[in-house]
């Protein structure tokens, strides 16, 4: 039985344009992806007591800890210092992945997000 009315593609829309426009997204996307590697943002916990820089891309470049902050009598606290800067670290990268995406027209949301979050 063969069928009529298909020959425009689903609904009328043009199915190699916008084959184009989603290769040309996930070009942006890529490129936005790939600039962030160049990209820090800096987090501290404990008063600056302890500080995180992390890439973009979520790659952790440097941690430093003032002398101070070690106690040997309360590992914990450093522990806690360096978990809360380390997650504040990461959720500045990400807003700065978020930032940087390329919005998708009529799903938002969907610019901005990181892979496999």
């Amino acid at each position: 039985m063969a069928r009529k009315g298909m020959g425009g593609g689903m609904g009328g829309m043009d199915i190699n344009a916008l084959m184009k426009q989603a290769q040309q997204m996930q070009n942006e996307m890529l490129q936005a992806q790939e600039s962030l590697k160049d990209e820090e943002v800096e987090a501290s916990a404990g008063g600056g007591m302890v500080k995180v820089k992390i890439s973009g891309d979520l790659v952790i470049k440097d941690v430093k800890i003032d002398p101070d902050a070690v106690d040997p009598e309360d590992a914990e606290m450093l522990a806690e210092m360096v978990q809360a800067a380390v997650n504040e670290a990461i959720r500045a990268a990400q807003d700065l992945a978020a930032s940087k995406m390329p919005e998708v027209p009529g799903m938002p949301g969907l610019g901005g997000g990181m892979p496999g979050g």
